[in-house]
Formats: structure tokens, sequence, C-alpha cells
């Protein structure tokens, strides 16, 4: 008799530290239709549609100015609030989105994943790649308010230097960020439901304890405890890619420095090797407990 031969054959991933990049490349179709899923689904059936993608950065500027900008009164290193603001927002939001569709990728999707077999990773993966649409119209919004500023603002001390050409390098390190805290906390979730409620909680506080609505450069010279705040607010990795990308864009402040980029990088990489562990190994039997 002989052997029969199979297209494709399913096998249980015995390695906890294992990402099949050419099983995740031949399900590229599949993630190309999530991708197009979550970005269609996320504004259906509303009136503006895509339009939302800057009404809230926009609507959260306005905010932003008349609460830290006007009755705070906390300086933006001498560049106009609304593109201060709107630099730190394109970026924060494009992060915290990523992280929270990620971080809640085996809850959402248990209906799916019981159903049929596929690379799971395909899910957070799509997540980040649909919420680049997002940013690229956030950063369209972005560079238009900037010419409007330079052209009509004679005073604006807003330029650009060549670290502008690190906005990939500042994307994907973001991307990377997310998806890797955000594959630990899914994993986490599938157990303890709490985590979800306490963990958009968390993201709230992670945001003011980035330079989105104040400069990096006001925490120089500061102390807590005998340790200097700047250095403490660049251990958040978040802190040195948004500031290299104020500096490239805005020229605001000074460069945080590659130390503190690589440092972000680094950390990067640890989240993406603990969250591939954490996620293979509760892939295997999530459907129990989900």
């Amino acid at each position: 008799m002989e052997e029969e031969k199979w297209d494709i054959v399913i096998k249980p991933k015995d390695k906890l530290l294992t990402f099949d990049l050419k099983e995740l490349w031949a399900y590229r179709d599949l993630c190309s239709l999530f991708v197009k899923r979550n970005i269609i689904t996320q504004y259906k059936q509303t009136i503006l549609g895509p339009v939302w993608f800057i009404v809230q950065p926009a609507l959260t500027v306005i905010m932003y100015m008349i609460v830290f900008g006007g009755i705070a009164g906390i300086p933006t290193d001498g560049i106009p609030r609304p593109l201060f603001y709107l630099a730190g927002t394109c970026s924060w939001t494009y992060f915290s989105g990523c992280l929270n569709k990620t971080s809640n990728t085996f809850v959402s999707n248990a209906g799916i994943f019981g159903k049929v077999y596929f690379p799971r990773m395909i899910m957070p993966i799509s997540s980040v790649i649909s919420n680049l649409l997002k940013l690229a119209i956030q950063f369209g919004f972005f560079v238009i308010v900037y010419i409007v500023y330079t052209i009509v603002d004679p005073e604006c001390t807003a330029h650009l230097t060549w670290y502008a050409l690190l906005f990939p390098v500042e994307i994907a390190m973001m991307a990377g960020l997310a998806l890797g805290f955000g594959a630990i906390i899914s994993s986490m979730t599938t157990k303890y439901r709490d985590l979800q409620v306490l963990f958009s909680f968390f993201i709230s506080l992670w945001m003011y304890a980035t330079p989105i609505v104040y400069p990096l450069s006001r925490t120089k010279g500061m102390l807590w405890n005998g340790i200097p705040v700047y250095n403490l607010m660049c251990l958040n990795p978040v802190t040195p890619v948004i500031e290299a990308f104020k500096y490239g864009f805005l020229g605001c402040g000074e460069f945080v420095g590659w130390g503190w980029l690589a440092y972000s990088f680094v950390v990067m990489v640890v989240l993406m090797l603990i969250g591939t562990v954490v996620f293979n190994k509760v892939q295997k039997s999530f459907m129990d407990t989900v």
C-alpha cells in the first residue's frame, strides 16, 4: 500500500522559540485579507469613515492645547503647540493602536481560531500592518500642518534635520515593541480576563510617562531620590523613539542619543523573543481556557 502524500501537514510546535517565516509567507494572502478586514470594519457604517483618522488627533491636539498649553502652561521647546502635540500624538497613536489590537489577539479571535488552522501570529501581524494606513493618514495631516506653519508663521522654529531619515526605522521599532509586548499580554489574558481592564488603564498611564504633551528637555537637571529623571524617562523604551521622531521633523530639544535608541532596539528584540515563546506556549491549549 502506497504511503499517502499530503499537500499540508499540520504538526504541533515542539519548540517554543519558533517563528516560521516560511509558513507565514505561505499565508500572506490570508494576512492581506485580515488587513483589509481590519481597515473596513473599523469605521464601517460611520458617516465620516476614514476622516476619523484625522478628526481624532485634531480633537486630541485641541484638548492638549487648552489643558496642557493654556491652563498648565507647559512649554513646547519653542515649537508651535499644534505641531509639537501632533508629532507626539501621531507616533503614540500608532504604538497604542497596535498594542491594543495585539494584546487582545486570543480572546477576540477565539471563534475563528477554534474552527480552522492558520499561523496564529498572522492575527497580530495583520493588526500592526493595518494600523500603518491610519499612521500614513495622520502623518500626512502632520505634514500639511507643518507646511502651513512654516509658510504662514515666519517665526516658526520647526525645521527638518537629517534624523528624519530614521522615520522608517522608528516605525519598525514601534511595531516591534507593540508586537512583542502585545503577544505577552494576549497570552496572559486568556486565563486572567481582569488583565484586559488593567492593561487599558496601564496604557493611559503609560502615555503620560512618555514625552507626548511635554518636552523631554524639561526633565534635565531634575532628580527623583537622587536619580536623574531624564534617565528614568528614557528607560521607557518608547521615549527614545518618539524623541528621535520629534528631533528629526521639528528640530526641537536635542537628539536623545544613539545609546538610548540602541537600548530601545534591544528591549524590542527581547520582548519579541519572550512574546514568541509565551505566544507559542499558550496557543497549544488556549481554547480550553478562553
